[in-house]
């Protein structure tokens, strides 16, 4: 029996086998489908049986003549049908959009576009393989012979023509990019394509109105798998999957069979990964001999979710759509994973590098590896597979926290909460952020909102609301009389400072931002971090100062960052803590040699694969949001790396400069940080120097004398309100208190170099 009889008949049951499951209404109501997984298994079990493909021929290109209608009504429900009269329609070649340079048939401001064209095939048994690529703005749903076999960024069953698409999505081709492939599988080739005649038709959906660009550039190409047949030049931007024979990566290969994949829910899929070991060649055509088995994969992301280069999440499976824990290329074993995609970010390794740091700096941040994704046979260039943040001995180390943990020690621990995009489930911050009106909103990760407990919800909030009145208040306790520096683990706070302050993360403090705490018997503070997100970081970044070399990143960026920073970074403690570690830091971990050696040897790992990245992704000389100036105009990766060890040197200089705190009585600030809190406030100044402020209450003058150089003084009402501030310079000093400040209560702070002394005044 020849193969194509083989599989025509194997097609024919499986049709059978889905019309069994479709009549047991049992199947219909699973969490997950049980028909897609069993249909996937049996696909996965006879596609060997394919043959290869020879070669690849184009059967639609760009700038062929195509029917098409910009509809005022709904049209004829038998439009995408072969035998539909398209007689009144008009003739165009593609692409076609509006007039902004590169369509070649112009069409009027309309929500959506219909096009058809008639092709022939030629033999059909020779077609291997088949793929529409399509190079759209903002949505499209194709047909072939009147049946659905790609969509995207638009809902319902048959989208009327009046409705806007679900987002907006920008076209490619213009940029230098290459189109979206939507693949057919063999079920696909075998019943609906004909062997004379056949109908490609496309409905393509506008955003808007209003929106100044609409795109639709249809390619249709197919896997030969003989050299009898030829049908149309390949165009210049195509490149088989035949190029990528292999790699010095670990190669990631993932199959949807044909589903689309979402932001939500996860589809099912293969998950193989090719991998011979360090230094070793990995082929395609080799087994699967590192990994073998199944995922449920997304698409994850906010921002970048417009990159044509998307970001993955992974959630490991077993054949029947179970969670299952898994361990490959010496990641712990786990279940969830991240496929990031730097696409803006050209040096490839920004998260990569921002991880070993925080790492390095004793800080728990992902693990992560470089590898090449194959995904439903596109290849998709160089990714970062990573951990992604989990409650997890081997993760994020905290105690797990049961719903009835809601009481005693077993509810204050562990937690993990953030700052991020949006106003998920959880509870707003008692102050504004700093320089603004907006309040922030800390949102629950672990335990999420669907499992957290109502009283496990009042007791992290709880502990937050004491940590920031302790902070705001101008003796830095609150009314249990705490210091802020009971709450938080300083070490945590400093390392997540300095490492977005030399990075430059444009979403520092404000987004993607954790913190974590354990249980009061395990130390119980809460731990800032792990880190997350740095793609928009060391220069890559063209707002908010993020390319900048100078200037605090906290302060160039303001609106919605928590408040603690600026305060905290007027107190000596924090300052001194800063210095110390900085100093440390700038030794070892964070010393320019280390930091350019290790990026020298990322970009060995990088040598081969990143010149089929950027022939994937040719983003090199042009801007990609928010690129830099110099991340914008540089032609190749060398001179990126070039330009981002530059910049972070000028930045380390910079910080080397003007990081405050003075560098003494360093070790008090390493954990377990003995002995801190008993010389803070009000102590330290009693012992090592004296200061008088007097008379109190005031009326006319008030008179201040130090042992020591007042470097500061400040006054401000008791909710915090600064209302006097000045700096000194000598040990004595007077201010004018008559008819200048009104009466009441106030907390006057007095700085010298040993510390500072905050009292009470009361003015008359």
């Amino acid at each position: 029996m020849c193969i194509n009889t083989y599989l025509s008949n194997y097609f024919r049951f499986l049709n059978e086998i889905k019309i069994l499951f479709d009549s047991v209404i049992i199947f219909k109501i699973m969490k997950r489908n049980t028909i897609s997984i069993l249909m996937f298994l049996i696909f996965q079990s006879i596609l060997t049986f394919a043959q290869d493909t020879d070669h690849y021929e184009a059967i639609i290109i760009e700038g062929e003549s195509w029917k098409y209608l910009v509809p005022d009504g709904e049209p004829d429900p038998t439009w995408k049908n072969p035998g539909f009269d398209d007689s009144t329609w008009d003739i165009g070649n593609s692409g076609f959009g509006y007039e902004d340079g590169d369509d070649n048939t112009v069409i009027q401001t309309t929500l959506s576009l219909y096009i058809r064209k008639q092709f022939s095939i030629l033999q059909k048994s020779a077609i291997e393989e088949l793929a529409l690529y399509m190079d759209y703005d903002d949505a499209f749903v194709a047909y072939l012979n009147g049946t659905e076999i790609a969509r995207s960024n638009i809902s319902g069953e048959f989208p009327a023509w009046d409705q806007p698409s679900d987002g907006w999505h920008e076209a490619l081709l213009y940029q230098g990019l290459t189109p979206e492939k939507f693949s057919l599988d063999q079920e696909q080739i075998s019943s609906l394509l004909n062997e004379d005649e056949n109908v490609l038709a496309i409905q393509i959906h506008n955003q808007s109105l209003t929106s100044s660009d609409f795109s639709a550039i249809p390619f249709l190409i197919a896997g030969i798998n003989n050299s009898s047949f030829t049908y149309k030049t390949l165009p210049l931007w195509f490149e088989a999957l035949q190029d990528l024979m292999s790699s010095d990566l670990p190669l990631v290969v993932i199959n949807t069979n044909g589903q689309p994949i979402f932001d939500d829910p996860k589809v099912f899929a293969s998950f193989g990964i090719v991998y011979n070991g360090p230094g070793l060649e990995n082929h395609l055509s080799g087994p699967f001999n590192e990994y073998n088995g199944f995922c449920g994969i997304e698409i994850r992301g906010e921002s970048s979710q417009s990159f044509p280069k998307l970001s993955y999440g992974i959630e490991m499976w077993d054949e029947s759509g179970n969670d299952m824990d898994t361990s490959f290329l010496n990641f712990p074993a786990e279940e969830d994973f991240v496929l990031h995609g730097p696409y803006s970010d050209k040096s490839l390794m920004n998260n990569v590098l921002a991880m070993k740091l925080a790492n390095d700096m004793g800080q728990y941040a992902s693990r992560t590896r470089f590898i090449e994704l194959v995904l439903n046979d596109e290849y998709k260039g160089v990714y970062v597979l990573m951990e992604r943040i989990k409650r997890d001995d081997e993760r994020v180390d905290i105690s797990k926290l049961d719903p009835e943990d809601i009481s005693g020690d077993q509810l204050t621990g562990g937690y993990i909460f953030r700052i991020d995009k949006g106003f998920d489930e959880g509870w707003f911050s008692k102050y504004n952020a700093y320089q603004s009106d907006f309040q922030i909103n800390f949102q629950y990760f672990y335990p999420d909102q669907d499992d957290i407990q109502p009283q496990q919800k009042v007791y992290i909030k709880s502990y937050v609301d004491d940590f920031e009145d302790a902070v705001a208040s101008p003796t830095q306790r609150n009314a249990k009389n705490k210091h802020y520096l009971e709450y938080i683990d300083l070490r945590s706070f400093v390392d997540n400072f300095i490492l977005n302050e030399l990075s430059k993360n444009v979403d520092a403090y404000r987004l993607s931002t954790y913190f974590h705490k354990d249980r009061d018997s395990k130390g119980g503070k809460v731990v800032a971090g792990p880190v997350w997100d740095y793609n928009l970081a060391f220069g890559n970044g063209d707002y908010c100062g993020g390319d900048d070399t100078s200037g605090w990143e906290y302060y160039q960026c303001v609106g919605n960052s928590p408040f603690w920073w600026d305060t905290m970074l007027e107190h000596e403690d924090f300052k001194n803590a800063l210095r110390c570690r900085w100093e440390e830091l700038r030794q070892t971990t964070l010393n320019t040699n280390t930091i350019n050696d290790y990026l020298d040897s990322l970009t060995n790992v990088l040598l081969e694969s990143r010149e089929r990245n950027f022939q994937r992704w040719p983003v090199m000389g042009i801007y990609l949001w928010p690129n830099s100036w110099f991340y914008a105009s540089a032609t190749s990766h060398d001179q990126i790396m070039t330009y981002m060890k530059d910049w972070i040197e000028e930045r380390s200089i910079w910080l080397d400069n003007n990081i405050p705190g003075v560098s003494q009585d360093c070790d008090k600030y390493k954990p377990p940080y003995e002995g801190l809190l008993t010389i803070t406030g009000l102590d330290r100044i009693d012992r090592f120097g004296s200061i008088s402020i007097y008379p109190n209450p005031v009326i006319d003058y008030l008179h201040i004398e130090s042992d020591y150089i007042i470097r500061g003084i400040r006054i401000t009402t008791m909710t915090g309100q600064e209302i006097y501030a000045d700096s000194p310079g000598m040990r004595q000093w007077d201010i004018d208190i008559k008819g200048k400040l009104p009466s009441g209560v106030y907390a006057i702070q007095v700085m010298t170099d040993l510390g500072y002394k905050t009292r009470i005044l009361r003015i008359e």
